[in-house]
This record gives C-alpha cells, structure tokens and sequence, in this order.
C-alpha cells in the first residue's frame, strides 16, 4: 500500500515541477503561420489587372460573450478586429496578383495625415517657383468587400468516455464550438452586389484526466490524487480559416459566374 502512495505522490510531484519549469520557461512568441497559406499562394492567377478592393469594416455581429462557469464574462466570445485577417487574405491570395487594397479602416487617419502633408508643403513651400508640392490623388476602389462574424454556436458537438475500477479511473471529454462568417462583394460603379458567400470553421477542445479514489486502513484512511489536462483551438485562429476559406471560395464563385478568369498558359 505504501508502494501506491508513493507512486500516486511521485506521479503528483512531477506534474507540479513540469508545471513550474513552464511557468519559469514560457514558450517565446511565435508568428501565427496562415491555417490555409498553401491554397492562398496556389490559387490561380488573375487573367488581367489586379482589381482594386476596399475593406471599410468587418465586424462580429453575434454579440456573442466567452462562457464562463462562474458567471457572465465581459470578453467577447470572437475578435474585433477581424478585418486585418481579411486584407492579410486578400494581400496574399494568388501570391499577391488578385487584389490591391487600398486603406479605409483607417481612413481618418489617413486623410488627417494627407492634411497635415498639405498644410506644411504651403507653409514652408510657398516661395517655390511652382508652388507647394502637390499631394497625389488617393486611389479609389472599383469593389467593396463587406461582411462580418454573423455566428458563434457553443457546444454543438459534446461528449466522452470514461471507465473505473476500483477507485481508478480515466475520463476523455470532447466538445465542438462552430463559428461563421458572411462576406459579399458589391460593384461601385452600380452598387450590385456580386457575390455573397459563407464559411464555418469548427472550434475543437477535449480533456483527459485520470484520477484515483480509494480508502485504506478498513476505512478509516483515503487517499484522492486527479491529473489531466485539457486542449482549446484557438478561436481566433479558427476566425482567420474561414476568413481564408471565404477569400477562396469569392474567386472561386467568381470565376463561376464568369466576371473574370483564370490565367490558363503560363510561359
């Protein structure tokens, strides 16, 4: 018996000092690698110009709060700034020959800086034989991508397993959380929209934990010891996979509908 406690106490200790050296040793940060670069770069190359697009906003519009045991949570359940996953995307699909986008998230930035350009070239450029130095006109966008986070379904997938014998037992417990997303594209020149299209991205978590219940001394003596651990996918990450995934399916769709093409003889 006393082989068991130490065992279940060795088994304890080592846990807590691989804990500790993680805390003392953090992993460093790392550059979130795209969840769909490879089929971002392979997608087929634009037959023509690039086309100039602009993103003014894309929002979470689900409202949705993190669950919490203890209570409600004040964070959100999906980032705020998903738009940045959007340009990322539409930067780099194709290897960067489909889109350039131009900068409306920041547009009053943008157009207090341009002013600033503009007052300081007449002050200190007045005495110039042509005049201030005039600023370039800035580019505007033939198409306007909109859309946004329109969904965030909790425990749409739950379950486990779990087995005891003689006070040992182990637990393996799994749940899915599913999150979705909207994006259409809409013409200027007419204000029709193009295209509209959805993606969803599964967010998966599972636990495992093994514990041990037993008494000892004809009952007058127990012994409890629990270990596990558990797994989340992040959900922003899942956020830029569907992002990705409704880049590639608007160009897609696109070239179904036939309002471009696909280069089809590379040299």
């Amino acid at each position: 018996m006393k082989i068991i406690i130490t065992s279940i106490l060795c088994l304890l200790l080592g846990a807590c000092s691989t804990f500790g050296n993680w805390l003392n040793d953090p992993i460093p940060p790392i550059a979130q690698s795209s969840p769909l670069g490879g089929e971002l770069e392979n997608m087929e190359e634009l037959d023509g110009k690039k086309m100039t697009i602009a993103v003014y906003s894309f929002t979470d519009k689900t409202g949705q709060r993190k669950s919490s045991e203890i209570g409600s949570s004040l964070s959100s359940a999906v980032t705020q700034g998903s738009e940045v996953w959007v340009i990322k995307a539409l930067q780099e699909v194709g290897n960067g020959t489909w889109f350039e986008v131009v900068e409306r998230i920041g547009l009053d930035n943008l157009v207090k800086e341009r002013q600033l350009v503009r007052n300081t070239r007449e002050v200190y450029e007045k005495n110039l034989k042509n005049g201030p130095t005039p600023l370039k006109p800035m580019t505007f966008a033939g198409l306007i991508l909109e859309g946004g986070i329109i969904g965030y379904d909790s425990d749409t997938l739950v379950g486990g397993t779990g087995a005891r014998y003689l006070g040992i037992g182990a637990t393996k417990e799994y749940r899915t959380d599913t999150v979705t997303i909207v994006m259409r594209l809409v013409s200027v020149s007419t204000g029709k929209v193009l295209l509209s299209v959805a993606t969803e991205k599964t967010i998966s978590s599972h636990r495992s934990s093994t514990d041990v219940f037993k008494f000892l001394d004809m009952g007058t003596k127990v012994i409890e010891a629990e270990m596990g651990y558990s797994r989340n996918e992040p959900v922003n990450y899942a956020v830029r996979a569907a992002v990705e995934a409704g880049v590639i399916e608007i160009i897609r769709e696109g070239e179904r509908k036939q309002l471009w093409k696909f280069v089809t003889n590379k040299i």
